[in-house]
């Protein structure tokens, strides 16, 4: 251990998005390669001496705690736990939790040492994973309130990799079996007789892990929640939601030394008509089972919502992944505007 293939690997995945900014102590960590990179892992991170790195993916990653702080993290799953290693601005932007984080070292903040905090979500704490819409982001749920994570990737590649990974580390875990089900099959575990469509599609991994996916119904709920923003100007039976993306919205901040852009993190979708922007609640669905009241905010607030035939032009950037758009609609205020003008013209 560790072997080469998995070495390139994860060398290759220590990169972190060129969107994003991160502090000086995790830029350090992205620019380990290799056996540094290991041993960096088991001198600073691993909590005991026979564990092995397994897969290394960076993230924006959510706390159930704090669900309006997204954080930009370094995850590391090993055999034993996964680790998010966090960007120190974090502990700085959210001090009323001071509960929830551990400040021994906020006598060092002076020094010349730069410090990241490391969370820990140990395997045989792991109850659930939730995976959301066309895997753009998953949801590892723990114990409690203090053991639940969101990872942002807005990749589906990275989400079903990591899925795969973190599959194949439980299958390591020594944990009583479950019962074997009786007779059952495919069609009568997921199935319903009467409608025909799928059941929330439930996997239960051999060491007891649920890993949840969204079924049919979530996009259902989805189209009938945009139909009702259109003011119900669609029939929603032909209401189609074409794309459904975690993207960033940029907004420029003027009057800074270099007009500087801060990323707002947002939902886009678009159906055949219109183009829409939603804040997305991505920590607090489906409920936990030990949530005693609903969130205080619904999972989708509309933030913008305009018609595609308003569209005049989509400016593309040149620059690589990820791509920059920009859309420009026609800057008309009231929508029916030509019809109002013809009815006030030829009378009542």
């Amino acid at each position: 251990y560790p072997s080469e293939f998995l070495m390139q690997k994860i060398t290759e995945d220590n990169q972190i998005p060129v969107h994003l900014h991160v502090s000086v102590s995790l830029q350090y960590v992205a620019g380990l390669k290799g056996n540094a990179l290991v041993e960096f892992f088991h001198g600073n991170i691993a909590e005991v001496e026979n564990e092995e790195l397994r897969h290394l993916m960076w993230s924006s990653v959510l706390f159930y705690k704090t669900p309006n702080v997204e954080v930009m993290a370094c995850v590391l799953l090993s055999t034993k736990a996964v680790y998010f290693l966090l960007d120190d601005s974090f502990i700085r932007a959210d001090e009323h939790q001071s509960d929830f984080w551990n400040k021994e070292n906020s006598d060092c903040e002076n020094s010349s040492f730069h410090l990241s905090c490391c969370f820990v979500l140990k395997l045989n704490d792991l109850q659930s994973v939730n995976v959301g819409l066309f895997d753009q982001y998953f949801r590892i749920t723990g114990h409690s309130a203090d053991h639940i994570v969101t990872c942002l990737t807005r990749d589906s590649y990275n989400t079903h990799t990591f899925i795969q990974q973190l599959m194949a580390v439980l299958s390591l875990l020594a944990r009583t079996p479950s019962p074997e089900p009786v007779d059952k099959d495919f069609y009568s575990e997921f199935g319903s007789k009467n409608t025909g469509k799928m059941e929330n599609y439930e996997l239960i991994h051999s060491s007891r892990v649920k890993f949840i996916y969204p079924n049919e119904e979530e996009i259902g709920d989805l189209a009938f929640l945009v139909a009702e923003k259109m003011d119900g100007l669609t029939n929603l039976q032909s209401l189609n939601i074409l794309l459904y993306v975690l993207a960033f919205q940029v907004n420029h901040v003027e009057g800074s030394a270099q007009n500087t852009s801060s990323l707002q993190p947002k939902t886009l979708i678009l159906t055949s008509s219109d183009l829409f922007l939603f804040d997305e609640d991505y920590i607090s669905y489906p409920l936990p089972e030990f949530a005693k009241e609903p969130p205080k905010r619904d999972k989708y607030q509309l933030a913008d919502g305009r018609r595609i035939r308003d569209l005049d032009r989509v400016l593309m950037g040149y620059q690589t992944y990820p791509q920059a758009l920009t859309f420009v609609f026609d800057d008309i205020q009231n929508q029916d505007l030509m019809q109002n003008l013809t009815l006030d013209h030829f009378g009542e």
